[in-house]
């Protein structure tokens, strides 16, 4: 294959370097002329020669042509021409390595034991993947070595083996619980999955309407139900409220007055009976004379100074600040201890004579765990409509 270049000879009278390369014998297989410019396509052997002329003509590359053009790309790129190679290569061998193991059984237990044996027979993270033989021959070493092993299945999903086990016997609290499902009891977002037994089939920051199954009795090896289980475990997500809530539309303030007396206030058998200045309003100080544990009666000097009631109009920051203590107290009536408000927000309000009707969106972390009976389902029913 031939090489050539194709150059470019700047300066005053060109034609006068151009007779020099005419009487050296320099090939010349193309010519554009142009003022004070030539365009030339010579050998690439001859390049050598050109630039040896002395002159101050000024001489520049423009194209390559042949192996020249092969010679100068690889020379220029050649780094990178090694690293995507070797980036091929590397991506071929990669490709036939394992990086992650997950193994899919609600018992963490269980999970480490099927990951040691695993490990054990060579299937471990950043080594080769194993050929089908060998992958069943550890499918029945693991259920010969692990009695409570009933099935376990190795499916390959590019650099990741993903690993689903059954046990063969349940705890006698579990086998008496019929096979179900656990579904969520209401629309939410989840937002934490504790399953002890069944498939989870959803995710955090999955969105679940009510009534779809999150935990899932019905054991799949891949596309075919092999059994049926008693899902066990809870579920919480994100639910959302709109709760009504009304605030006065006057805050109730006390103004402390100068005015003031002492009194007696005795409290016997759990009733309370005061001997002091009659007031309309108050505010009260009590000092205990006498309180015993062992007798049922107690006597207290109490201090009680008069208050003038002032009822001013609330401003919007005092009623979003009830509204949210109200929610609070409202959602805490409902929620049981483990559930929690997450957040609150004003939609709307409104007044009303002399309240003020606030509607709040609210956002709770609560149980949606309900269950679903599966236990009259027929697998084998389940696997011909689904073919």
């Amino acid at each position: 294959m031939y090489s050539r270049l194709k150059i470019e000879i700047l300066g005053n009278n060109p034609d006068y370097f151009l007779k020099k390369l005419i009487n050296k014998k320099i090939n010349i297989y193309h010519l554009e002329r142009e003022f004070k410019r030539l365009v030339l396509v010579i050998d690439y052997t001859d390049y050598k020669k050109i630039k040896d002329i002395k002159t101050t003509y000024k001489i520049n590359i423009i194209n390559r042509y042949g192996l020249n053009k092969i010679e100068y790309y690889f020379k220029e790129f050649y780094l990178l021409i090694i690293f995507l190679f070797l980036g091929i290569i590397m991506n071929i061998v990669l490709s036939q390595m394992i990086f992650k193991i997950e193994i899919i059984h609600p018992n963490k237990e269980i999970r480490d034991i099927v990951l040691k044996d695993l490990n054990e027979l060579g299937i471990k993270k950043y080594h080769f993947k194993v050929n089908y033989q060998k992958k069943e021959l550890i499918k029945d070493k693991i259920k010969a070595k692990e009695k409570i092993i009933d099935w376990i299945e190795i499916d390959e999903s590019g650099t990741k083996y993903i690993v689903r086990v059954e046990e063969k016997k349940f705890n006698r609290k579990e086998d008496k619980c019929l096979p179900r499902n656990i579904i969520a009891k209401k629309n939410a977002l989840i937002l934490d999955i504790d399953a002890y037994s069944g498939e989870v089939k959803k995710s955090i920051n999955n969105y679940v309407s009510k009534g779809e199954v999150i935990i899932s009795g019905f054991i799949y090896n891949k596309e075919d139900v092999v059994s049926k289980r008693c899902a066990i475990g809870k579920v919480y997500g994100e639910v959302w409220y709109q709760v009504k809530v009304e605030i006065p539309k006057y805050k109730k303030q006390e103004k402390l007055l100068n005015d003031s007396s002492l009194g007696i206030e005795i409290d016997f058998l759990n009733k309370k009976y005061n001997i002091h200045k009659n007031y309309d309003s108050y505010k009260k100080h009590s000092y205990s004379i006498i309180d015993s544990d062992f007798i049922p009666i107690s006597y207290s000097i109490s201090k009680y100074q008069k208050t003038n009631i002032i009822y001013n109009k609330m401003t919007d920051t005092q009623v979003e600040k009830k509204a949210f203590q109200e929610v609070e107290k409202e959602m805490k009536r409902r929620l049981n201890n483990d559930e929690i408000v997450l957040k609150k927000k004003i939609l709307k309000k409104r007044e009303k004579n002399s309240k003020i009707e606030v509607d709040i969106f609210v956002s709770v972390k609560e149980n949606i765990t309900t269950y679903q009976d599966i236990s009259k389902i027929d697998i084998n029913e389940m696997n011909k409509k689904e073919e």
